[in-house]
């Protein structure tokens, strides 16, 4: 049995590989992103790289790199590539898996599926990666009704950025779901801060493991 948890967002740009290298060096797990798209040379997977410190951990490589910092349906397009993620290859690994997504659960993976439709054709847990901004009340309220609609396993949110108490107390009461940690703003994003951060949360994030190794 496939031990993988998605990573998954409201947004494009709120911090899911901060919080999967958070996650990753505080559960000491592996990572991957399946899709790739545009600034190659400074991927979220050399992100990551560059991020994780523990000697357990991998990162492992994309199943599809794309040139162009489009959605993935419009640069697959552009690189002439089609994206089938029903038969993707997926890393060999002992170790539970985290996979991080890309931009929001109903962003395309391709001209016909969106991320939760990955999510929910692998079966897979997920933890919703939440940033506050005006609007991410509404973007989150409604990526957790979709979750919910499909009937995937959320495992809880994780608050990246600075903390919006207002925000926080609303969104608990409307989501069955927990709010797993709030990750702080970090004023450099390096292995030094995400393994401080890391060890701080790790009892936060133990029940993602217990899931992951159950």
């Amino acid at each position: 049995m496939r031990k993988a948890i998605a990573i998954v967002g409201i947004h494009t740009g709120i911090g899911k590989t901060v919080a999967s290298a958070i996650l990753a060096e505080s559960l000491r797990i592996d990572y991957w992103k399946p899709v790739q798209a545009g600034d190659l040379q400074n991927s979220d997977s050399k992100k990551m790289r560059s991020l994780i410190s523990n000697a357990e951990s991998v990162v492992h490589p994309e199943a599809v790199r794309l040139n162009h910092p489009l959605s993935p349906h419009e640069a697959a397009r552009l690189d002439g590539v089609e994206i089938n993620f029903k038969s993707m290859v997926w890393p060999e690994t002992p170790r539970p898996l985290l996979v991080e997504t890309a931009g929001g659960v109903m962003s395309p993976m391709n001209d016909e599926a969106t991320m939760v439709d990955f999510v929910s054709f692998y079966n897979l847990p997920a933890v919703l990666i939440v940033r506050h901004y005006l609007g991410s009340i509404n973007h989150t309220l409604m990526s957790i009704e979709v979750l919910k609609r499909r009937e995937i396993n959320v495992l809880g949110l994780i608050i990246s950025g600075h903390a919006n108490p207002a925000s926080e107390s609303f969104i608990s009461a409307h989501t069955p779901f927990p709010i797993l940690a709030q990750l702080p703003e970090l004023p450099v994003v390096d292995a030094s801060s995400v393994t401080e951060v890391a060890r701080t949360h790790r009892r936060s994030f133990l029940t993602v493991l217990d899931y992951a190794n159950a």
